[in-house]
């Protein structure tokens, strides 16, 4: 087994194990019945893509994006 290899699959088991730990953190997106009366169009509720809760949401698309880009080259031949 190439050295190449061996480094992506760590870089893959890293990621994973990231990946896990931000997934259980995140909050559900259920609102309950504040979404039917409106009550979740606060500050809060419209920038929450600038929120630490939203920062969770572009790193775990990331990471996951980056495990089956490594995935993928993993089935390759080459390496």
């Amino acid at each position: 087994m190439s050295p190449l290899r061996i480094a992506l699959y760590i870089v893959i088991i890293i990621a994973s194990v990231i990946v896990t730990i931000l997934v259980l953190a995140q909050e559900g997106k259920q609102q309950g019945l504040g979404a039917i009366s409106g009550a979740a169009e606060t500050y809060w509720g419209k920038n929450k893509g600038r929120s630490m809760e939203g920062k969770m949401v572009k790193i775990t698309g990331v990471l996951v994006a980056l495990i089956i880009i490594l995935a993928v080259v993993m089935n390759l031949r080459f390496i």
